[in-house]
């Protein structure tokens, strides 16, 4: 049987798909051909790349933490509760998804630095964010909780709510139905989101420079690590931001067939 021959319009959408696949693409390829393998085990077993890996793991792993506390009851309330001014608040809580990061940081500066509009009556209390381990997470947090914030919330308009009905029916308090009803039905949703918003905090650069600094064992992370490392040496810059991608793609990877799908 012959096949049909392409038309002129699938000509062009394959070419222009191939074009913006080709935008990805060599970014990343060209990262992996100028790396220096030769020297790779050398230099990423330094004691100060060693250090911004560890903070960052562990700095993304407390803000996708933080972010599934506050972000899930934040998307619940949005997609369950009507009140005045939602929209309102919605889009000042989702605006960090489109804020120029700088921007995020001098937001945050302002607000907890020690001189800050609520920064002073923290500092009093002996709690101080800027330029430590915590201003990270909350840079961190602040970039990131968009994310798990949007997609649970679609997750909960679109989920069939008559299973949260008949729980009801049958006398399950509002608690109960939400613990056991609500959140494994939308519990791919929320790894989704989860995922996502650790992969933002993982990669986050200039809200943490501008509010956390860049002191290394203390605020350094990798992206802070892998700029600053382009003063002195593209090769090293170039190993670590190999080595951000390799985490972020070998779990993004991992989890996109069971999780990513349903975001």
């Amino acid at each position: 049987m012959r096949r049909p021959r392409p038309d002129a319009t699938s000509v062009v959408l394959v070419i222009i798909g191939v074009l913006a696949a080709a935008l990805f693409i060599l970014p990343l390829l060209a990262l992996v051909i100028r790396a220096p393998w030769s020297t790779a085990a050398a230099q990423l077993s330094a004691p100060s790349v060693a250090a911004a890996l560890r903070l960052s793991i562990v700095c993304s792993i407390a803000a996708a933490a933080v972010c599934a506390l506050f972000g899930i009851p934040l998307a619940w309330l949005y997609a369950r509760v009507a009140f005045p001014g939602k929209s309102l608040l919605r889009a000042i809580t989702t605006v960090p998804v489109v804020l120029p990061p700088v921007v995020a940081g001098i937001a945050l500066l302002v607000a907890f630095g020690r001189r800050g509009v609520f920064g002073e009556a923290l500092d009093a209390v002996g709690v101080r964010l800027p330029f430590t381990t915590a201003g990270v997470v909350i840079a961190e947090t602040f970039v990131a909780m968009p994310f798990l914030v949007l997609t649970v919330e679609a997750a909960l308009r679109s989920m069939d709510r008559r299973y949260e009905d008949a729980a009801r029916t049958l006398g399950a308090g509002r608690w109960r139905v939400f613990r056991t009803v609500t959140l494994p039905l939308i519990g791919p949703a929320i790894v989704a989101g989860i995922v996502l918003a650790w992969a933002r905090a993982l990669g986050e650069f200039g809200a943490t420079i501008t509010f956390a600094g860049n002191f290394p064992g203390t605020t350094q992370t990798m992206p802070l690590a892998s700029y600053f490392a382009l003063e002195t040496s593209l090769d090293t810059a170039v190993l670590l931001g190999l080595t951000l991608l390799a985490v972020s793609m070998t779990v993004l990877v991992t989890l996109r067939d069971r999780f990513l799908s349903v975001a």
